[in-house]
């Protein structure tokens, strides 16, 4: 039995695997993963009940979910998830990158709507079994990983408007190559002022996938104006900038030794990126400046005009970091960063944070969780 960083014995999983693809099969898959589009052979599954709490904890064959049509989560939406990664080093060695800040924010998440609370012993203690059990599914490289997806849903049969009395908490995994097709590549955004992604005192602070559903539309919107991803203004005033799709987002003001980076403070509606936390140190590291604030969508676009804002990017756990090379918006008009190109900050600071998880570079913080 392993323990977590505190100390606490990780929760035991009952070993129930099923049959693993063949080598042929699973090297032509990592050869070309894309991004999560192949599970591993296995998953784990876990049950709360009021009356046992968690319990029936197992990794068993990936395959098919059934449920009654009158389960909760399918009409009232009690669903959360959360996205971390397992990267292979190159002694061998298969490490997670913060884990135990995923297992808090997933707890945060089920708080919010009104869930019960998976523990963190059992949250880490089934990644480490899945990774272990399917472990020969982690690449190799640098820019490709094992993505885990942990998810947990309300599963009391009956249309009752209430919490349900029953959850059951589930941990998928897949090889994942670049998130973006293009991979490295500025990306061009769209200012959504017709939607917004959450208001205060909404659920924008928890991973829930009704968060995403209300996302999609306004994400059509801005293919429909030639953009890949839509930014997201606060709900009160359509002015001040929140995130760019479910990322995060960052803003370079100068260059060289005098460059500083921002990111919008979290005021209860935005998501508290793991990345975007591990940005504010990693740049400090290097000498960067960082700090947290708010901007408009006049300051951005009056800041690339005067050569202040030289760089903006998107960071989060799937792209790591994708810079923002165009944005486009119905009332400001249309206006290029960085030359519509990769700024220098925007990829030293991208280099520097993925050699952490990898094993390029020293883990000064204590950021990996050693599986395997």
């Amino acid at each position: 039995m392993t323990t977590t960083e505190t100390g606490t014995a990780l929760w035991p999983i009952t070993l129930s695997p099923g049959p693993s693809r063949s080598a042929e099969e699973r090297q032509r898959i990592l050869a070309d993963p894309g991004f999560a589009k192949h599970p591993t052979d296995n998953m784990v599954h876990a049950v709360w009940t009021a009356d046992e709490g968690w319990h029936d904890a197992e990794l068993i064959p990936y395959g098919p979910l059934s449920f009654d049509p009158s389960t909760n989560f399918l009409h009232y939406g009690q669903s959360i998830f959360e996205g971390l990664k397992a990267y292979r080093h190159s002694d061998g060695s298969i490490k997670t990158f913060r884990p135990f800040r995923n297992a808090g924010r997933f707890a945060a998440s089920a708080r919010r709507l009104a869930m019960a609370e998976l523990p963190e012993e059992l949250f880490v203690g089934s990644i480490e079994a899945l990774v272990r059990q399917d472990r020969d599914w982690v690449p190799g490289d640098q820019e490709r990983s094992l993505y885990l997806r942990p998810f947990m849903l309300g599963t009391e049969v009956g249309l009752g408007v209430r919490p349900s009395n029953r959850y059951d908490y589930y941990l998928i995994a897949a090889p994942a190559g670049a998130y973006f097709p293009q991979g490295v590549r500025p990306v061009s955004v769209w200012l959504s002022d017709d939607y917004v992604r959450a208001a205060p005192g909404g659920t924008g602070e928890a991973k829930c996938a009704g968060n995403y559903a209300a996302s999609l539309v306004a994400q059509a919107e801005a293919a429909q104006h030639g953009c890949d991803q839509v930014v997201w203004l606060d709900a009160m005033e359509r002015r001040w900038i929140e995130e760019m799709g479910g990322m995060n987002l960052y803003f370079v003001y100068g260059s060289g030794d005098s460059a500083r980076v921002m990111t919008p403070r979290l005021t209860g509606s935005l998501l508290p990126g793991i990345t975007r936390d591990a940005l504010l140190t990693v740049a400090t590291d290097l000498g960067i400046r960082a700090d947290e604030g708010q901007i408009s969508v006049d300051d951005w676009k009056e800041g690339v005009a005067a050569g202040e804002i030289t760089e903006t990017f998107a960071c989060g756990t799937a792209a790591v970091i994708t810079p923002i090379g165009a944005v486009k918006s119905r009332n400001l008009g249309a206006w290029d960063i960085a030359g519509g190109g990769t700024g220098e900050v925007t990829m030293r600071l991208r280099q520097a944070l993925l050699d952490i998880p990898t094993g390029a570079a020293p883990d000064r913080h204590n950021w990996l969780h050693t599986i395997c």
